[in-house]
């Protein structure tokens, strides 16, 4: 029962800090004058992917790096076949080209390289999460420089709230040690909570982290989606989804590994859960394109559930026999 409880407070402990950690961000970017466009592009994404960050670090310093690993790959594919799935079927998406001439062509690249280090080596030691930091910063390039052209172009219409520029500096100080706790409390707890579960259920670690623990992780975004999806707000795209994907390899993974080689343990991961990933983000093209070209209306979406469930109940099944 304390292991519940643990695995329930963690997750509201990375959501509000999680929050936290976004307002606190957005404002001191304001502070530092930066543009709406290199926030969003950058500052609020990264500060999005600290969830996962922080449970991964948290779990390869404890000795469970399945649970690292499980964390990424399970959150890559909740975030397309859970987050996308749930948001297309509520308001259908509009798909820009960006999707498959940048970001789908890049999170591609990402997962085969994450398949190729773990396939060669079992595990992902520090130069190779080096080379996955220097993509990550490769990318931010690019991406900002492509913003900066399209700006030009036509006007960004993407919302970041301007109440924020008004923060007094005390503020959003207090903002980043509330959201830098809750995320090292709610990792702690989160990795506690699950390794304890999976012990007493007799379930792999591998089986939570790529099904509990990277639901958990991807609750913000899940929110933040359905959120946006209900209000009709065309804030949420495709290609924000993808780069969160981007994110999730590259700089989770790469810094954990900075920090402690992550070492395959469990095969699983990468006989079974990794080519899932591969999967979701391979189907987006044909998704993309078929029948109706450039939306992902609400039976894509309904499709991307089904087969998420699909995978999580396989699975759990699997972890049974």
């Amino acid at each position: 029962m304390s292991s519940v409880l643990y695995l329930l407070i963690g997750f509201v402990l990375l959501v509000v800090g999680g929050e936290f950690l976004v307002r606190s961000s957005v404002a001191l970017s304001f502070k530092f004058k930066l543009s709406k466009m290199v926030i969003g592009l950058t500052v609020v994404s990264f500060a999005t992917s600290a969830p996962e960050l922080l449970v991964s670090i948290q779990a390869a310093h404890d000795g469970y790096s399945d649970i690292a690993l499980g964390n990424v790959i399970g959150s890559n594919i909740a975030n397309i076949g859970l987050v996308l799935g749930i948001t297309a079927v509520i308001f259908p998406l509009m798909i820009d080209r960006d999707f498959y001439k940048f970001n789908w062509p890049v999170m591609m690249l990402l997962s085969g390289t994450l398949y190729l280090f773990l396939s060669t080596s079992g595990k992902i030691e520090a130069w190779e999460g080096i080379v996955l930091i220097a993509a990550i910063c490769l990318y931010l390039y690019l991406l900002i420089k492509r913003a900066r052209i399209q700006a030009l172009a036509r006007p960004m219409t993407q919302k970041i709230d301007d109440e924020l520029a008004k923060v007094s500096g005390f503020k959003i100080i207090v903002w980043l040690l509330i959201g830098g706790a809750a995320l090292w409390g709610g990792s702690e707890l989160l990795v506690d909570g699950a390794v304890h579960i999976a012990d007493a259920a007799g379930v792999s670690q591998r089986v939570i982290s790529i099904t509990v623990i990277a639901i958990g992780t991807s609750v913000p975004e899940l929110a933040a989606s359905v959120i946006a999806a209900l209000r009709k707000e065309k804030a949420i795209s495709l290609g924000n989804l993808i780069g969160s994907n981007i994110f999730n390899i590259a700089s989770v993974l790469g810094i954990t590994a900075l920090i402690q080689p992550i070492v395959l343990k469990d095969p699983g991961l990468l006989d079974n859960d990794i080519l899932w990933m591969l999967g979701f983000a391979a189907v987006l093209i044909p998704l993309a394109f078929v029948p109706e070209r450039f939306v992902l209306g609400r039976y894509k979406g309904l499709l991307l559930v089904i087969a998420y469930a699909a995978f999580i109940g396989f699975a759990v099944i699997n972890s049974v026999e």
